[in-house]
């Protein structure tokens, strides 16, 4: 039995978005082609890969069993039959976190824009930059938690550390032990939620946050600028704030002997060839930056 590449590129396709709409999206194809090819291809195997449901589809065992097994080389084939093909880099979308971005990123990419690399850069939220690059409308993204859907290529860029910090005159004149000592410092946060706060009073006090921050910005440069001009404290990755540490502008506050980490990840389709320019992106960044 011969199946064509492009019958299991429209199963992937659908596969992954859950959708023969969202799929013939990503394929650039008209829905009814992909609804031909999704026919085709389970009469050729003489079993159904998919069960329509009011909204979408839901693949039968059959289906994810299909779908384990071609995803990689089929991933891979279209990777290579774009490189072949030359077809044009064009601009490389790359998406992430607005401080990772620009502090580490961006100056880590800067020297491949005078041999032709051009890039387009949307600062935000992991699950929603994953969107953009599962309908194509990023190619590269660099990701603060590991992400879990099928069709991309996932590597280990970088671990952040993160450490809690104020300008002296809020130092306790040593190391504090418990969250108590730090009632009287205003409390600085990204988000209402204070999550980097939150893990850090978990992982190194023990206790769960409490209070909710004094000032929330939205950008942990403009934490960084606070933090600096005395407004209070607030827990920071090293990369940002290491510099000022060294320099006694910040004083850390805590000094515990397993400070909390954080992985970050670059992303990448899986169907990127290994010669296009989203894959030229990654693998600056990795040299740079891992």
């Amino acid at each position: 039995m011969t199946l064509s590449l492009d019958l299991l590129r429209s199963f992937l396709a659908v596969h992954r978005a859950g959708s023969i709409t969202a799929g013939a999206e990503r394929l650039g194809l008209a829905q009814p082609t992909v609804t031909a090819q999704l026919r085709a291809l389970e009469a050729a195997l003489g079993r159904p890969l998919f069960e329509r449901q009011a909204r979408g589809v839901r693949a039968t065992a059959a289906g994810d069993e299909l779908a384990r097994r071609i995803a990689e080389p089929v991933d891979a084939l279209q990777g290579l039959v774009a490189d072949e093909l030359d077809e044009p880099a064009g601009t490389v979308h790359l998406g992430g976190p607005a401080d990772y971005l620009c502090h580490q990123a961006l100056p880590a990419l800067s020297g491949r824009l005078a041999d032709g690399l051009q890039l387009r850069v949307r600062f935000g939220l992991p699950d929603e930059l994953l969107d953009g690059l599962a309908n194509r409308t990023l190619d590269v993204v660099i990701s603060s938690i590991r992400p879990r859907r099928t069709g991309l290529s996932v590597t280990p860029l970088y671990d952040e550390l993160f450490a809690l910090v104020a300008a002296p005159r809020w130092s306790a004149g040593g190391p504090v032990r418990t969250p108590e000592a730090l009632r009287s410092v205003p409390l600085i946060a990204y988000a209402e939620e204070a999550p980097i706060v939150r893990r850090y009073w978990r992982s190194v006090f023990g206790v769960r946050l409490t209070r909710t921050p004094d000032l929330v910005v939205p950008d942990l440069r403009g934490v960084l600028s606070a933090v600096l001009a005395g407004a209070g404290a607030s827990v920071l990755p090293t990369y940002l704030c290491a510099d000022a540490i060294a320099t006694g502008e910040l004083v850390l506050l805590a000094q515990p002997e397993l400070p909390p980490l954080n992985t970050g990840y670059v992303v990448t389709r899986s169907d990127a060839g290994p010669r296009s320019a989203a894959a030229l992106v990654r693998d600056e960044l990795l040299r740079r930056l891992s």
